[in-house]
């Protein structure tokens, strides 16, 4: 049973896509008066197809040994393509995660968009969305890696836009397309240069090349930077951050399954490509040094905001920042467990906000507050999603911090002051949220919310008992050390800055008598931060001003020297056209001396010019 239930894996992401096949007649309008609610629960079918075959494959192979399974596709003499697919406890853990958060996210958006009209259209957008994020964790091949790459950027694209009578929705998709785009260009270009150097787009295969490869630092440094691009762009790392925030005008249960797993997929490629990576110095250090950036500017960033969604998407770049920081120093398990806890974390986050947004309708913290009575469950789950993200144990979040530190203890210890400083921003950035929308003053947005219906409640609390237990079930399967392994000096580090954190954004946000918002001292610091940095000011005064001035420019000269070049022959051959026709008599003599007089001028004209 095991045997065939892993032998047939490649059908995980097979589900989704004949989810959205059996949707169509819903999606292209030929449903009747059945209207499009089947569409949906045919997608969640497939999704729960989806994930209990990825659930059932990881109970049998967990404590095999990794297997491939390669497909043939193109088969030329100089160029050969398969689809290999890789069979391993990281892999097996990674679709299987994939699967659960799509389903739970599907069930979540039964409720959310219970009285939308495109069912049909979003649950297969949601499912091609899950189709190629189950593609590219199973994938052992840079090439199909790349493909899926491009699926998720165009499902985004779509998805984001999903609500597309809403011109803010367009631009949001529109830009995350575009800037996502140029990431993807450049990564193309390291995909087809590494190919004649290594010979192989097999991950596998690629990383015994690495081992023994002797190329030159400058070519090691411009592949890796290209091969790196594509990840910087779909993980929003500086300076490709801005398109995650424009993105969250997608249906909030989109919103779930993108930034809780497809935000990671680029990080998950990066993780497989680091033997690559690690054939240039310059590029870890590069690496390290815009995780650092990344994640303490958008800690910051995060804390000014006052838009939910906006604290969230910039807490969420700050999580992803600590992966580039453990690629870049080769914490490789530490980077997969950061990814691990952080998809479910920030689902759970995600579907808390969602739920208080869906009842207040509103998303602006000043006009939120006093939800905890309320609203307990949803108070109790979004906290239990907060602790996850912070080093407060016994959560996930406590062990990845512990990991990560532990590896950079002994080579570069000054990147733990970082990851301490991270931490208590983070703890800070959350605990004001919380505070902000459950404690304090009730405000007239909040005077008569209480919680939603079940269909949105329950995949909250589920998610959230899971979050709960999940560091017990890692601790059973030896993901996580015990008690007794753990450094005493770390955690204690650790557990101060996360108690730093709550408790000063606590005593700042909680407390009534402190007038909100908060003033700082110095307004241009505040507004620094609270304008992300300045940075599209930024672009609109360098990258866009040179494209749309040299785009002008260009146009001018098509139009007044190119077009007016062609337009004066045109006009010339025309009037002399209507002159010489006056000129025809029939006489042959005639005809003679016009080309006879033609050709002599012609020749003045070359000596002239000569």
């Amino acid at each position: 049973m095991n045997s065939i239930v892993l032998q047939t894996i490649w059908l995980i992401p097979c589900y989704p896509v004949i989810g959205v096949i059996l949707a169509s007649p819903w999606s292209l309008g030929w449903s009747g008066q059945l209207g499009t609610r089947p569409a949906g629960y045919i997608n969640i079918l497939m999704a729960g197809v989806a994930f209990l075959h990825a659930l059932f494959a990881l109970i049998g192979g967990w404590d095999l040994p990794t297997q491939e399974i390669s497909y043939d596709w193109l088969h030329t003499s100089t160029l050969d393509i398969n689809f290999p697919i890789e069979i391993s406890a990281i892999s097996l853990t990674a679709v299987t995660v994939v699967t659960a958060i799509n389903l739970i996210a599907q069930i979540y958006a039964v409720g959310y968009l219970e009285m939308d009209w495109g069912w049909a259209r979003f649950f297969s957008l949601m499912n091609c969305f899950g189709a190629g994020i189950c593609g590219l964790v199973l994938s052992n091949s840079l090439f199909f890696s790349y493909v899926f790459l491009e699926l998720l950027t165009l499902a985004t694209y779509l998805l984001v836009g999903f609500w597309y009578a809403q011109p803010l929705v367009i631009t949001g998709a529109r830009d995350a397309f575009w800037t996502k785009r140029v990431g993807d260009i450049i990564l193309l270009m390291g995909v087809l240069a590494i190919y004649p150097i290594s010979g192989t787009w097999n991950f596998t295969e690629l990383a015994t090349w690495a081992q023994t490869a002797q190329i030159d630092p400058t070519v090691a440094l411009l592949l890796g930077l290209s091969l790196s691009a594509g990840p910087l762009g779909k993980c929003a790392q500086i300076p490709f951050q801005l398109w995650l925030d424009e993105a969250m005008e997608a249906p909030l249960p989109a919103t779930v399954l993108r930034n809780a797993v497809v935000v990671g997929a680029g990080a998950f490629v990066l993780i497989k490509l680091a033997p690559v990576v690690s054939l240039s110095p310059v590029l870890l250090s590069t690496l390290t040094i815009l995780g650092v950036t990344t994640a303490i500017s958008c800690s910051l960033i995060s804390i000014a905001q006052v838009d939910v969604k906006r604290v969230l998407s910039y807490s969420l770049s700050a999580s992803i920042g600590l992966v580039f920081i453990a690629v870049g120093t080769q914490n490789l398990d530490s980077a997969r467990f950061i990814l691990f806890n952080e998809s479910f974390g920030m689902a759970l986050l995600y579907m808390c906000i969602g739920s208080v947004i869906w009842t207040n309708v509103s998303q602006d913290l000043t006009q939120l507050g006093g939800l905890f009575s309320r609203r307990p469950f949803t108070a109790f789950s979004l906290l239990v999603a907060i602790s996850s993200f912070i080093a407060l144990p016994p959560s996930g979040g406590f062990w990845g911090f512990i990991q990560l530190i532990d590896g950079l203890w002994t080579e570069q210890p000054w990147l733990v002051g970082v990851i301490l400083i991270v931490n208590t921003l983070t703890a800070f950035s959350l605990t004001r949220l919380f505070c902000r929308i459950f404690l304090g003053k009730v405000q007239p947005m909040t005077e008569r919310t209480a919680e939603p219906f079940w269909l949105i409640t329950l995949p909250v609390v589920t998610t959230a008992v899971f979050v709960c237990h999940l560091p017990i079930i890692l601790q059973n399967l030896g993901m996580i050390p015990g008690w007794g392994q753990v450094n005493g000096m770390f955690a204690t580090l650790l557990i101060w800055s996360s108690i730093s954190g709550v408790t000063t954004s606590g005593l700042i946000y909680a407390v009534n008598s402190i007038p909100k918002p908060i003033k700082l001292p110095v307004p241009a610091v505040q507004d620094f931060f609270a304008n992300d940095l300045y940075v599209q000011q930024f672009y609109q005064l360098t990258i866009v001003l040179l494209v749309a001035t040299s785009s002008r420019i260009i146009n001018w000269f098509d139009r007044y020297v190119i077009d007016g070049f062609v337009n004066f022959v045109g006009i010339g051959t025309l009037f002399s056209g209507q002159a010489l026709k006056y000129s025809t008599s029939g006489q042959s003599q005639l005809y003679i001396l016009l080309g006879f007089s033609g050709i002599v001028l012609f020749g003045l004209l070359l000596g002239l010019l000569v």
